[in-house]
């Protein structure tokens, strides 16, 4: 058998009889009404919708773990779903089955202000768990822009804005607990800031898609407010100039909290969605967190970086309101970059590359997009090489729809041949899995020989990370 493809057993149970079950065990908490279906098989994507064929809202890790032991005796898939603002397709159901909506799992379990940790179930968000810890002055770092739950952003390792400083939700993660497909409750550790206890299964289950188990508990790792924070912005005449700012910026050592690229069209989508008024060119977004003196020396010397890379006026300030008028503008880019051609809708797609490779790796993504005749801004973390594009297309042009997924293609292939990645944060999913084996090679056996241990009838999340294939098929 191709190792591209894990197994589907095709011995799947009745799912008539199990939605009985699961509608006598939780009553009005489980539903088979199509709106609901065709609510969480939606994702923010081009992906085709695939709803389920139930969906049950737990609150508790067990549960979690009794929809698990029913789905597994009937041979069922379970899909879970948090918030819904996945990019590739992750919470599709391929293959029908339960999803397991644990956004009612939303209280913050404990916080341990004195060893900078807290506990949190999978539904919370990130903004409701900065809320809770508003006035211990700590926060969570990760802010990969939609207001995604906790459990998602670990089961797909976000990152955003502040990955630069702070890391992704693999560095953030101090252990979790998970419900296996067999129904066991697993606890990958304690709250200890590090171990050499055994096989790092906190690692193994973050970025695992849903495929592995179901994140149900987490030690997340804070960070205290810092002392001052500034931001601001700097134009640049040329894409390539504003990416050397950023490559000159990481190699000089600056600690830079947050540095953004947006290019002329995003720009100009965000000037009209924010009410900005930013001059229409690429353009960095910055900021720096540290001392009143710190963040004053790292803006001037950012000042002076970007005016050796041909960067005009760099405005920043320390002002609250402004900078949070800036960033709320920057996580509203994807919702204004739609107004750019009302009636289309979006393909979004990400890479990363080395920092050094970044400046020819998005020049080159920009000059694909002007022969190819797209509207199609550019956006990105930069500061760690992650870039996205959104391709606004008519989705009942097929053919615009088939050169929209050959940019696509091309952009995630150029990534890998930089030694980069298909994706820098919004995982495999279902729309990814064409370039896995283009990055990882045989590490796509590995994974497939990972998933048949773990979940051998395949039943988690089938059809993501890897392709399925029935049984009857395989050669």
């Amino acid at each position: 058998m191709s190792a591209d493809f894990v197994e589907r057993n095709t011995a799947r149970g009745d799912i008539a009889t199990v939605n009985a079950v699961l509608k006598q065990r939780f009553g009005e908490r489980f539903s088979t009404a199509p709106a609901v279906r065709q609510q969480h098989g939606h994702t923010t994507s081009w992906i085709k919708n695939q709803p389920p064929e139930g969906v049950v809202f737990v609150e508790s890790t067990e549960e979690v773990a009794a929809v698990v032991s029913i789905c597994a005796e009937h041979n069922i898939p379970i899909i879970p779903f948090g918030t819904g603002t996945s990019l590739e397709g992750h919470v599709n159901a391929p293959e029908g089955g339960i999803s397991l909506d644990l956004s009612k799992m939303n209280r913050v379990l404990a916080v341990n202000t004195d060893d900078l940790d807290c506990v949190v179930e999978p539904g919370v968000t990130r903004k409701q768990l900065n809320e809770y810890l508003r006035d211990t002055g700590l926060f969570f770092p990760i802010d990969p822009g939609a207001d995604a739950s906790l459990g998602g952003m670990a089961s797909t390792r976000a990152s955003g804005t502040n990955a630069v400083r702070y890391g992704t939700m693999r560095d953030n993660v101090i252990n979790l607990t998970a419900v296996l497909p067999d129904g066991r409750i697993l606890k990958t550790g304690n709250r200890a800031r590090k171990s050499s206890a055994g096989y790092d299964l906190a690692r193994l289950l973050i970025g695992s898609e849903g495929t592995l188990g179901i994140i149900t508990e987490l030690t997340l790792k804070l960070q205290g407010i810092p002392q001052a924070i500034s931001g601001g912005v700097c134009p640049f005449p040329t894409i390539e100039d504003a990416c050397n700012a950023v490559i000159q910026t990481i190699q000089y050592g600056i600690p830079v909290a947050r540095i953004e690229l947006l290019d002329t069209l995003q720009v100009k989508a965000c000037n009209a969605y924010s009410n900005l008024h930013l001059s229409e060119q690429p353009t960095l977004f910055v900021e720096f967190h540290g001392s009143d003196a710190g963040v004053a020396e790292q803006a001037e010397m950012f000042g002076e970086i970007a005016k050796d890379c041909s960067g005009g006026e760099f405005v920043w300030t320390a002002q609250a309101e402004e900078r949070t008028k800036l960033w709320q503008a920057r996580h509203d880019a994807y919702w204004a970059s739609l107004g750019l051609r009302p009636g289309a809708e979006g393909i979004s797609t990400d890479v990363c590359v080395p920092i050094s490779r970044l400046a020819e790796c998005v020049t080159q993504t920009a000059a694909d997009i002007k022969e190819l005749g797209f509207i199609a801004p550019i956006v990105g973390h930069v500061g760690d090489g992650n870039f996205h594009v959104l391709v606004l297309v008519d989705m009942d042009d097929a053919e615009e729809v088939a050169r929209a997924a050959g940019f696509v293609s091309k952009l995630n292939k150029r990534a890998i041949a930089m030694d980069g990645t298909c994706t820098g944060e919004h995982g495999i999913g279902q729309g990814k899995i064409p370039y896995l084996e283009a990055e990882i090679g045989h590490g796509v056996d590995i994974i497939r020989q990972i998933k048949h241990v773990i979940d051998p009838q395949n039943i988690m999340n089938p059809g993501k990370i890897v392709p399925t294939r029935d049984k009857a098929s395989s050669t």
